[in-house]
């Protein structure tokens, strides 16, 4: 399927796995920031992803939550802002 349309991306981790996206060019075009690659915008997305998972985990679920989960969202949201140099609840309008 992979086309001078799209963008075939390569995520590794420290272990050595891997996984590949392929995604339409056009489609990164329009969601870049200035010059921003590929995969600066893939991750910038991902992070976003991230922390909107763990919060929703974190604050949307029913019953207590476990501790190495919301420390999980701690670190998480720390990481957010580290990349982003802006609170999740500043960029998404949504705090607790």
């Amino acid at each position: 399927m992979a086309d001078a349309e799209t963008v075939t991306l390569t995520l590794e981790s420290e272990d050595g796995a891997t996984d590949e996206l392929v995604v339409p060019t056009e489609l990164l075009d329009l969601l870049a920031e200035g010059d921003e690659t590929a995969p600066e915008v893939v991750g910038d997305i991902a992070m976003f992803g991230l922390a909107q998972r763990i919060h929703g985990a974190v604050h949307h679920s029913e019953g207590d939550v476990d501790d190495k989960i919301a420390d999980t969202e701690e670190l998480t949201l720390d990481l957010f802002e580290e990349r982003f140099g802006r609170s999740f609840a500043e960029l998404t309008g949504h705090s607790h």
